[in-house]
């Protein structure tokens, strides 16, 4: 295995979990493994153990506090409404009002089917600074991964199998790559002549920098992190805080120690900032957009046409997967290469 970041000198990639105070810090973001599917979660229970941890994020509107996903709560939150016929009725009445919208953009698509509340307190500010655009200008499949229930719900996945492993994710790199050589600290587009190593690579780093850009920059947006120790025992009483409100620069604030529900006398956050992505900055998430698509049709042309080079991940296939998904087609190209 091969390491393509120059600073760091582990592995693990995005998941890399470090040390602080006693507490596991997911160093690139929260990674919360969920899944449907019971033989990705046998596989995944064969390389860790997983607590019980349940994703329950709060929005942070100007001060007000919301429970998301959207559901029976938010509802009351937001209009004090008790039941799901109020809440509906309200939903309808404001959707109502831009019912002749076109359904073409995200923000056309949140007040035609969401309304005005939902979508100025709960969706734009934090969209908006999550994909660097405007909301007109984003297509809306970004909203309908939201879930949106009529239920006192505040579980934000929908799949029966939900945990973090108990020991952090570094562990699970521990089992993969056991009795294994590893070489980190080396950029394997630095020096190719590593594929000597092996009869395969399996390469998960951005594919329009594999073949030199010669099909033009792909988009990604790339994220700021910022770390503090506070000399305190609970910071925000949740795992995860989204910030909606555009003014303020990050997105969310994340509290590490609630994850592993541990009581250490410290505690950590981290403040998740988005920015746009350019060379020399690590790419994140990839930016879906018509252009973007043509070009990575024209990359992928490129890839099916090599013999022992096979691409995997968000970044080398230019989608944006889940961890399950993930894991899921790493088994399937690891039955393909074997």
């Amino acid at each position: 295995m091969f390491s393509s970041r120059k600073k760091d000198l582990f592995w693990g990639g995005d998941l890399y979990c470090e040390n602080i105070e006693s507490i596991k810090v997911h160093k690139y973001g929260p990674h919360i493994f969920h899944t449907k599917s019971w033989p990705i979660w046998n596989y995944m229970c064969q390389l860790c153990d997983f607590n019980n941890f349940i994703y329950s994020p709060i929005a942070n509107y100007k001060g007000e506090l919301f429970n998301l996903p959207f559901n029976m709560n938010t509802f009351y939150q937001l209009w004090g409404t008790k039941t799901p016929l109020e809440a509906d009725q309200k939903i309808k009445e404001q959707c109502a009002c831009y019912v002749h919208y076109n359904s073409d953009n995200l923000e056309n698509y949140a007040l035609k089917s969401m309304g005005k509340d939902i979508y100025e307190k709960l969706i734009k500010g934090y969209t908006e600074k999550q994909w660097g655009k405007k909301a007109e200008d984003l297509p809306t499949f970004i909203l309908k991964r939201i879930p949106f229930r009529f239920t006192f719900n505040n579980n934000y996945f929908e799949d029966p199998y939900q945990g973090i492993p108990k020991d952090g994710y570094n562990v699970i790199f521990n089992q993969c790559f056991e009795n294994c050589d590893v070489i980190l600290n080396v950029d394997y587009l630095d020096d190719k002549s590593l594929a000597k190593l092996t009869d395969a690579i399996v390469y998960t780093g951005t594919i329009d920098t594999y073949y030199n850009y010669v099909h033009g920059e792909l988009e990604y947006r790339s994220l700021r992190f910022e770390t503090e120790v506070h000399n305190i025992q609970n910071y925000q009483g949740a795992a995860v805080v989204n910030y909606t409100y555009h003014k303020i620069p990050y997105t969310r604030i994340i509290e590490h120690k609630h994850f592993e529900f541990k009581d250490q006398p410290k505690t950590v956050i981290t403040k998740e900032f988005p920015q746009l992505w350019k060379r020399g900055l690590e790419p994140f998430y990839p930016v879906n957009t018509s252009k973007n698509q043509e070009k990575i049709a024209q990359y992928k042309e490129l890839a099916l046409k090599e013999k022992n080079v096979f691409f995997g991940g968000r970044l080398a296939t230019y989608e944006y997967f889940d961890m399950d998904q993930t894991v899921a087609q790493a088994l399937k190209l690891a039955k393909k290469i074997l």
